[in-house]
């Protein structure tokens, strides 16, 4: 299963105990595979910087970061001929997930979850995705 993670779960997960940090560790445990862009790297390691900056974390996000780095697979994006998501910043995700071929997008972003099934991907939140786990174990 290609899946592609929304830049809001993976930061979640590398600060927080709770349902994306499991989605990591599925991962680990080789249950799916990642996929990511260059665009959705940089923003992964930008807004996990900031984060830890706003909220004065004291996890350094570097091992984290580097580990995604190591473990996603790259896909080359699928430029959109026009905005999907109510936040076109948010377009890079879909692009992410129609280069992989994926077939499920993570999120907990209301502007990603709006559009249902663009292109045939369904976006799950981590919750559902982790049942979704669940029940094909």
């Amino acid at each position: 299963m290609n899946v592609v993670f929304d830049t809001g779960v993976v930061v979640s997960a590398i600060y927080w105990q709770n349902e994306p940090r499991r989605c990591l560790a599925a991962l680990a445990r080789r249950r799916f595979r990642l996929f990511v862009t260059d665009a959705v790297l940089d923003e992964y390691e930008r807004v996990a910087w900031e984060a830890r900056a706003a909220e004065h974390l004291e996890r350094d996000p570097a091992p984290a970061l580097a580990w995604i780095k190591r473990t996603a697979r790259r896909a080359e994006p699928h430029p959109l001929d026009q905005p999907v998501c109510r936040d076109p910043k948010d377009d890079k995700f879909l692009e992410c997930a129609l280069g992989a071929r994926a077939t499920l997008l993570v999120s907990r972003d209301r502007d990603l979850l709006v559009p249902r099934k663009p292109f045939g991907i369904e976006i799950l939140t981590p919750r559902a995705f982790l049942s979704r786990l669940a029940a094909s174990a």
